[in-house]
């Protein structure tokens, strides 16, 4: 049933293996897999992974750093699985805990021992459990309770619910039909008797005579208003002006005629007569070659705070232990006290429980996804189970240095994406390098593709603009706005007489598919150096705009997907993220759907030290975080520093 069991230090170093009975493939890849997708990233806090065709159940032990994996296949339903690893990982612990603490794991290894009948014993009692606890037999009818009513009980409860419906439903009737007038006794006093009073539309404790007498005063008061008045209560409705033209102040002239809908599809004239008429900019922008510089935050707190807790660890630590010399009478219990101290303490939930919940609330507060938050703090827990703290540390200082090296190690992203690497890799190759942009409405797509453009001319590099968003009214105007003014930033008498920057579109209603694949060739043909694909703004629940843009990316095959979002959002990111992908994978035409290469985090000026949105994304994806915007001008753009948004994500 088992296709393997492994047992390996968190080094790399294979310390035993069973391998089941018709198995094949070796093991080596689905838990290599495990390695880079789970334990080096730090996603260990669900206890399983799917590899291809194969499940696979984990546990760790932290104190001796080792890593218990079984595999099956996943059309098997497994019931034992997580009781057998946990049996396999005490009986380990229990028969070699004296080698691992004195020898530790190499010398383990030099020593033969003997693993597999214990092993086997363990596997047979557990498929032998599994077997005794399975689903009891169906009864019969005649073993049913409703075998043993007779025909007279039942109609008997059938009349009852009846009769109880038909009182509810009276009830109901009476509370919502009630009669116009009832009449209400009065309490009687000594020596007097009391009227009967009606209650009418609300008139408690009136009598008829009175009621009477209010309604003729209305009466008389509807009748004594006049005609004219009526007519004023209810005027004819007026027909409705036109739309006047806007009148834009401060702007020059205002007879400019804006609306260029008459223009659309056919070609690709600019706002101006003069479409190489430069624009007078006024922005003093600084010099993008190279690499980025790195997204700075405010983290100039953080060693105050963390000089504050250490003191307050040492305070705390010294109470202890003058207590503990004041009650045993001398330095022999300091002594002791302080032998108690030192690498004694193995962590369990207990402990770490309450200190989870507030980092798990921390984080939340910071715009971290609440179940990303969850996951991230179960995996701290799964990472420090059964781990000996260190020297005078206490609970909560431990737990959150592991969750700051958690998600340094989130952000840090497996792959490094070099564009400058990969543009001169495809200029060797004479083709263009392509890159695309997604996300949904209004993150800001549009502005950071002209901040990465650009960053590519400050390094040297032409770019093509591929207008494919064909929906938004104005998104080829404004990239055309966009392409100007980094002409005129860049002029072409600076690089030859060539133009840096051109814009190529077909207009509104057109295919987005069609339109990149005619700017990727005519790219090719007129050797420009990146392709930079701007599509329209969708939401992740829209499958007729998903299922284009998947065609989109099967059809074009860019070097770069790039998922642009917001730094503001929380929750949603997860959601936008997860439903992209999956639409990606859905409408895709091949085995390997193409998904998101990187994401481009956008308005992370806006938050403060709410960066969580980064760790979200970065989390569900995977992928790195390429680009973070951090304004409004085209050198507005950084690369992202781990250390930094983790400082900020931290901070009190």
């Amino acid at each position: 049933m088992l296709d393997f069991f492994t047992i390996f230090s968190k080094g790399g170093i294979v310390l035993w293996c069973f391998q089941g009975t018709g198995v094949t493939e070796s093991f080596t890849g689905p838990v290599n897999a495990l390695i880079r997708s789970v334990i080096l990233q730090e996603r260990s806090g669900n206890n399983s992974f799917t590899h291809e065709s194969l499940n696979l159940k984990y546990k760790l032990d932290n104190e001796f750093e080792l890593i218990f994996v079984v595999g099956f296949q996943k059309i098997l339903t497994l019931t034992y699985v997580d009781k057998f690893i946990n049996d396999v990982q005490l009986h380990f612990r229990d028969r070699y805990k004296n080698e691992l603490e004195q020898r530790g794991v190499i010398k383990l290894l030099n020593h033969s021992f003997e693993f597999e009948d214990d092993f086997k014993v363990l596997l047979r009692e557990a498929e032998e459990g599994s077997r005794a606890r399975s689903p009891a037999p169906m009864r019969s009818f005649k073993e049913s309770e409703k075998s043993q009513k007779t025909v007279k009980s039942m109609i008997e409860i059938k009349g009852g619910d009846k009769e109880k419906e038909q009182g509810s439903k009276k009830s109901k009737n009476t509370k919502k039909e009630a009669p116009p007038v009832d009449l209400v006794k009065a309490e009687q006093g000594k020596g007097t008797s009391s009227t009967p009073k009606l209650v009418e539309n609300g008139n408690h404790g009136l009598t008829a005579e009175e009621i009477m007498q209010k309604k003729r005063e209305e009466f008389f008061r509807k009748r004594a208003v006049g005609p004219a008045e009526k007519v004023s209560k209810s005027p004819k409705p007026q027909k409705p002006k036109e739309k006047q033209r806007r009148v834009w102040e401060m702007t020059g002239s205002s007879t400019k005629d804006l609306d260029y809908s008459d223009r659309n599809g056919e070609s690709s004239p600019d706002c101006d007569q003069n479409p190489d008429a430069p624009i007078a900019t006024g922005m003093q922008l600084t010099p993008m070659i190279g690499d980025l510089p790195s997204v700075e935050c405010d983290s100039s707190d953080d060693d105050e705070e963390e000089e504050e807790e250490e003191e307050e660890e040492r305070v705390v630590v010294n109470a202890t232990i003058k207590t503990s010399a004041k009650k045993s009478g001398g330095f022999g219990g300091m002594f002791g006290m302080l032998k108690g101290l030192v690498g004694s303490k193995s962590l369990n939930l207990e402990d770490m429980e309450p200190v989870l919940e507030k980092m798990r609330d921390h984080l939340i507060a910071k715009n971290v996804a609440a179940e990303i938050a969850s996951q991230l703090c179960d995996s701290v827990a799964k990472k420090l189970e059964g781990k000996v703290m260190g020297t005078f540390t206490t609970v909560a200082s431990t737990v959150k240095q592991a969750l700051q090296e958690s998600l340094v190690q989130i952000l840090q992203p497996k792959r490094r994406v070099d564009i400058l690497r990969d543009v001169m890799e495809a200029q060797s190759q004479r083709r263009p390098f392509v890159i695309t942009f997604c996300g949904v409405n209004g993150v800001g797509k549009s502005t950071n593709l002209a901040k990465i453009s650009f960053w590519l001319i400050e390094n040297g590099f032409t770019v093509l603009i591929a207008a494919c968003d064909t929906f938004r009214a104005g998104a080829v105007e404004q990239l055309r706005t966009h392409q100007r003014r980094l002409n005129s930033l860049h002029p072409p008498e600076k690089h030859g007489g060539r133009t840096m920057v051109q814009l190529y579109e077909k207009g509104y209603g057109k295919d987005a598919a069609g339109i990149a694949m005619e700017a990727i060739a005519y790219a090719r043909n007129q050797a420009f150096d990146v392709v930079l694909v701007d599509t329209a703004g969708r939401m992740q629940d829209n499958a007729p705009l998903m299922t284009a843009l998947a065609k989109l990316i099967a059809v074009n095959m860019p070097d770069l997907v790039l998922f642009v979002g917001e730094a503001l959002v929380g929750n949603e990111a997860v959601d936008q993220l997860v439903k992209f992908n999956q639409a990606l994978a859905d409408h895709s035409m091949s085995d390997k759907p193409r998904l998101i290469d990187g994401i481009v985090l956008t308005k992370f000026d806006t938050i403060d030290d709410k960066v969580g949105a980064a760790i979200s994304m970065t989390y569900i994806t995977g992928q790195p975080i390429v680009f973070v915007g951090t304004g409004q001008t085209y050198n507005d753009l950084r690369s992202l520093n781990a250390r930094a948004v983790v400082s900020a994500l931290m901070k009190a």
